[in-house]
């Protein structure tokens, strides 16, 4: 058995950011080992048996052997088992208000994938007015209970951790969609919680650049390591570096580069 909490992870995992975002919090980055997994590769058959043939991640492995999966549940588990002051608020009705914002997360991460995944330019319409329909849902939800700001309450808690790595990997949609959130007044209170969640010291553990490169393959259509039609090697490869790599062209639905052109052969 494990001495201390083990997660299985994919590292640029907005799921799995959650989590060392609230490690980064805590000051207690070293109180869970983080094995990196390669989505390029068929899964570890020692990690199918015990997740018990299941492949999403992150997953964590307690120190008595117990298996979590799911995000949210994880960092909810983690949040009462490792010592610091809790992300979830305390007082029962804050609580319930933070969990309806938490609630909203789901549909909002599917539409922001959908759309950097979409290879129709006659859908992007849809897709554009789907995802501000999202934020302007939050910006009303803000406004409701949480005149104040930035946060939903006094600090960064529970529903930012759950956005705030969301919100940094749709990074890919300002980069291949051109995406900005409209400088009107019914974007101004999500705007500006967004920007303070972005901005955040405990948020740092991915770039734009990074984000950009490695989601390359989910802007033509594949994800999760799936290969494009015509290319050997998947935009998430661990080798070469994306540090190493060139950026890949902006426009998605007319170009699709090679292994070459994105700097993943030598």
């Amino acid at each position: 058995m494990p001495d201390k909490h083990i997660v299985y992870h994919i590292p640029v995992c907005p799921f799995s950011q959650r989590l060392e975002i609230l490690l980064a919090l805590r000051g207690q980055e070293d109180a869970v080992e983080f094995r990196v997994v390669d989505i390029t590769k068929p899964r570890d058959p020692e990690l199918l048996a015990k997740t018990r043939g299941t492949t999403a991640l992150p997953v964590l492995e307690t120190p008595d052997g117990t298996i979590l999966k799911e995000s949210l549940v994880i960092l909810r588990y983690l949040d009462e088992v490792i010592e610091g002051p809790s992300l979830r608020r305390s007082d029962p009705a804050e609580h319930a208000i933070e969990s309806m914002l938490v609630a909203q997360e789901g549909p909002f991460t599917m539409a922001g994938y959908m759309f950097v995944m979409n290879r129709d330019p006659d859908q992007r319409g849809s897709h554009l007015e789907k995802l501000l329909s999202l934020y302007r849902s939050m910006d009303d939800f803000l406004k409701a209970h949480s005149t104040e700001g930035p946060f939903l309450f006094d600090s960064f808690g529970l529903a930012e951790a759950v956005f705030t790595p969301m919100f940094k990997r749709f990074w890919f949609l300002d980069y291949y969609e051109d995406f900005e959130l409209p400088d009107t007044p019914d974007y101004a209170r999500v705007r500006q919680w967004k920007e303070a969640c972005m901005a955040h010291d405990a948020t740092k553990q991915v770039s734009k650049e990074e984000i950009v490169k490695l989601y390359y393959d989910y802007a033509l259509g594949a994800g999760n390591g799936a290969l494009v039609e015509g290319r050997k090697v998947s935009s998430f490869a661990f080798d070469p570096p994306w540090q190493a790599r060139p950026w890949p062209p902006k426009d998605k639905y007319s170009t699709s580069a090679s292994d070459a052109e994105l700097g993943l052969v030598a």
